[in-house]
């Protein structure tokens, strides 16, 4: 039965329906399923599934938002109940996200922080709109090991740059690694600005950060 449950929890991520997977969130703490449980062996297996599809071509990125909508409405019930029991999920890494400062585009930033979260990582996002010193106060703050920066725009890009000249100032640049993304972000851009990584879509970020943290 639980089982079946876990297989629910999977196939809500997978068609994209939020409204589902909140229900079969809350139907799980209900039934005494432990909430870590519910997401290791329920939702993030349809996140895995989702990713699998996406990367070969079976799916695309509307499907991709909507599974990422979904997943984040499960853990909008999931992670404070584990909060209260004192559980913790074991983390991959700590990463700090955010779109810079004079951009707000929130989409592509959000839906790579929910695959990221849903794939083990614990993720701070801080938003749209953020300035260069809060992406390093907040990565000093939490202990972070990535830093993710989003611009959609050519002319907030160079705000890209700036974070990790910042990082160099504050002394941080050898301990925490940078990843940038967004529609003008190319590879030559992250190598120009000395970023460690990029990818164009949240799936292909997922891989980047876990081979950043050496997994």
């Amino acid at each position: 039965m639980t089982e079946e449950r876990f297989q629910k929890m999977a196939q809500s991520i997978i068609d994209g329906e939020p409204e589902e997977a909140e229900q079969l969130a809350r139907q799980a703490l209900a039934s005494g399923i432990d909430p870590l449980d519910a997401i290791n062996q329920g939702f993030v297996m349809g996140v895995n599934y989702v990713g699998q599809q996406f990367e070969c071509g079976e799916m695309y990125l509307p499907e991709l938002v909507m599974a990422g909508e979904a997943m984040k409405a499960a853990l909008s019930v999931l992670e404070p109940e584990m909060a209260r029991r004192g559980i913790t999920r074991e983390s991959l890494g700590t990463v700090v996200i955010g779109t810079v400062e004079g951009d707000i585009h929130d989409i592509g930033k959000t839906l790579v922080a929910t695959m990221l979260s849903g794939s083990g990582f614990k993720v701070y996002d801080l938003g749209v709109n953020v300035p260069v010193q809060k992406f390093i106060e907040k990565a000093r703050q939490v202990n972070a090991d990535i830093i993710g920066i989003s611009a959609l725009l050519t002319t907030t890009m160079v705000k890209q740059k700036a974070v990790v000249d910042e990082l160099k100032k504050s002394g941080l640049r050898t301990k925490i690694k940078v990843m940038v993304g967004g529609a003008p972000v190319t590879q030559s851009w992250a190598n120009q600005i000395g970023a460690d990584g990029t990818s164009e879509d949240a799936i292909g970020a997922v891989g980047v950060a876990k081979k950043l943290i050496g997994i």
